[in-house]
């Protein structure tokens, strides 16, 4: 996996901070790509009775702590350039942007166990469950991915004009 992140770019904090300033969409059509085509290979392989959806683990969701997770997280990407996993890429080529990336992203997760105690209460707050979205939009799973697939295309769409509205820096 670290070999086709490194391959296709993703290991470059440029490449990956571009889709926050538009001049690279790479990042977002091969996670969204990724993620329509699992969706789509679970879908059919339920309608084919080879997989028990309702066996497969989901989980529990804290609003809270997930929108303010969402936030440091987002925060953290662009700033540093780096998700989690591609900063182990980049870092085992040598960046040295992504080692640091790295020794804040364990100075974070060591920081956050310490003080779990302080956090408890709001990383609980706010809890859902085990929710899918198609059943809190009260639509079949079938339909939502009609309309995930819808969204994908729109926001590939939106990418391409984005990247030609926004130069894109030679890296």
């Amino acid at each position: 996996f670290g070999w086709v992140l490194e391959s296709s770019g993703f290991s470059s904090s440029r490449k990956l901070a571009g889709i926050f300033y538009g001049y690279d969409a790479v990042v977002l059509k091969v996670f969204f790509t990724a993620a329509i085509t699992a969706m789509l290979g679970l879908l059919f392989m339920s309608l084919f009775g080879w997989v028990d959806l309702s066996l497969i683990y989901v989980n529990p969701t804290y609003l809270t702590s997930a929108i303010i997770g969402g936030v440091v997280m987002g925060a953290g990407f662009i700033m540093g350039g780096f998700c989690p996993g591609t900063s182990f890429c980049g870092a085992a080529i040598g960046k040295i942007d992504a080692m640091v990336f790295i020794a804040g992203l364990f100075i974070g997760v060591y920081g956050f166990a310490f003080t779990y105690g302080w956090w408890e209460k709001l990383y609980l707050a706010n809890y859902l469950g085990e929710p899918k979205v198609s059943e809190k939009l009260g639509m079949s799973d079938g339909l939502f991915g009609l309309f995930m697939i819808l969204a994908a295309i729109g926001m590939f769409l939106v990418a391409e004009w984005a990247e030609k509205k926004f130069p894109r820096e030679e890296y």
